[in-house]
């Protein structure tokens, strides 16, 4: 169990069973926080509660709540008051349905809660209903009280928690009216495969190695104006501007992200020019096809001239030398005879 102070105790009605919990805060913030002062002499600049009436300092223990009505009037309203509300939510998260996790939208998303177990006699109901939830791979949606006004809340399993996150109430979400481009916008198939392109290349994260790198750099200012020293000068910041090219753009996007990680760059492709008649480089590029075909048509030539002559000598030569050997055995039987 957390060791943070309950929020709200009170208990989970899950159809006619009852689990006593305790309401904790799920987050914290680590944000740094700062303080109001007088910028010519330092001294601190604090809000001090005032009656109005009375025009003197009034204590917290004096402090209640009150409802001013149109006309200006103030109505107390006491935590008795809000205690017997008649609802049965006042001290209860009622359980209302079980619906599938992706059925909620985020946008109704709001404080989160752990929900602990009140007391040795509510762990069996906890782990019942958590177990359940675990089996059904559902999230159930209930109704509670808090801070004065009813809300919406979702119950889900966290390891071996049950987590509750406040939502809002669908008419608290506004519509995406008027966010969307007014203009029309054409994307190619090119366009969406450099994106995909980069969306894979970028991959997943873990999410644990993420940090809050304002925060750091702001303790690095508080501690450096600490000790006297001068903070260090803020990186110059990436030039920005207008993206003329997207397609360009995205294959830079892609091959840096590639570069980033390690990996190979990323080849970039130029997309194919438009066939034009008219276009000299593709005249020129002609030309250069034709002139090539010559020199190798004619290399092809001189090689076969070549070859021909080679065959024509090795003939003369074969025919020189069979009538040295014709003549040689004529000689040669004529001196036999004699």
């Amino acid at each position: 169990m957390l060791h943070v102070r309950s929020i709200w105790n009170g208990a989970i009605s899950f159809g006619l069973v009852s689990i006593p919990i305790k309401l904790v805060n799920a987050t914290e913030s680590h944000s740094i926080s700062f303080r109001q002062i007088h910028l010519e002499d330092g001294g601190r600049i604090r809000y001090r509660k005032v009656c109005e009436l009375e025009d003197k300092e009034v204590s917290g223990a004096e402090i209640g709540k009150g409802y001013e009505d149109a006309d200006g009037t103030i109505i107390p309203i006491t935590d008795e008051d809000l205690a017997h509300l008649p609802l049965p939510t006042a001290k209860t998260i009622e359980i209302v349905a079980f619906v599938p996790a992706d059925s909620i939208d985020p946008l109704q998303m709001d404080a989160s809660y752990y929900l602990a177990a009140g007391g040795a006699p509510a762990a069996k109901p906890y782990v019942l209903l958590r177990e359940a939830l675990k089996r059904s791979n559902k999230v159930a949606i209930a109704k509670y009280a808090l801070r004065g006004r009813e809300r919406l809340g979702m119950l889900r399993v966290v390891e071996d928690a049950i987590a509750m996150h406040g939502l809002l109430w669908p008419d608290e979400v506004r519509a995406p009216e008027g966010v969307a481009p007014d203009t029309q916008v054409n994307i190619n198939d090119k366009e969406l495969d450099l994106a995909d392109a980069l969306m894979d290349t970028l991959g997943g994260i873990d999410l644990d190695e993420l940090h809050d790198e304002y925060r750091e750099a702001l303790e690095e200012v508080v501690a450096a104006k600490a000790a006297g020293e001068t903070p260090r000068e803020a990186p110059e910041p990436a030039g920005g501007g207008k993206v003329l090219d997207l397609m360009a753009a995205l294959e830079k996007s892609v091959k840096a992200a590639k570069e980033s990680r390690g990996e190979e760059p990323a080849e970039v492709r130029q997309l194919p020019a438009r066939k034009s008649a008219r276009t000299a480089p593709k005249q020129a590029a002609g030309k250069k096809s034709t002139s090539t075909t010559k020199k190798t048509t004619a290399k092809k030539t001189t090689a076969s001239a070549s070859a021909k002559k080679s065959t024509a000598k090795s003939t003369q030569t074969a025919k020189k030398t069979t009538a040295k050997k014709t003549t040689a055995k004529k000689t040669t039987s004529r001196k036999r005879t004699a």
